[in-house]
């Protein structure tokens, strides 16, 4: 994978873990759970895909679709998905 798009992609994770923890509207409703005597947790599941432009501009032209790449995924990758809380299918 491009190490420059690998890069956008844990910003991207960053940023949108970072927007949830510090959302004070999030923080207001988990409180008025918690206020009513519940535990609270959170699991989002998110699915995030990348086509280069050119490409997919290309295959919209061609009337066909984009061929699919080859998607490696390292245990970094895996690791920092897990800190996301997102996790792989053994299909993939």
């Amino acid at each position: 994978m491009n190490p420059k798009l690998k890069h956008l992609m844990r910003e991207l994770g960053e940023a949108i873990n970072e927007s949830l923890s510090e959302s004070e509207e999030i923080a207001k409703v988990i409180s008025k759970i918690k206020a009513g005597g519940y535990d609270v947790f959170l699991v989002l599941e998110a699915t995030i895909g990348f086509n280069k432009q050119d490409e997919e501009a290309e295959a919209e032209r061609s009337g066909r679709k984009a061929g699919n790449p080859d998607f490696k995924v390292t245990n970094q990758d895996v690791k920092f998905l897990k800190s996301l809380r997102i996790t792989l299918d053994d299909a993939a």
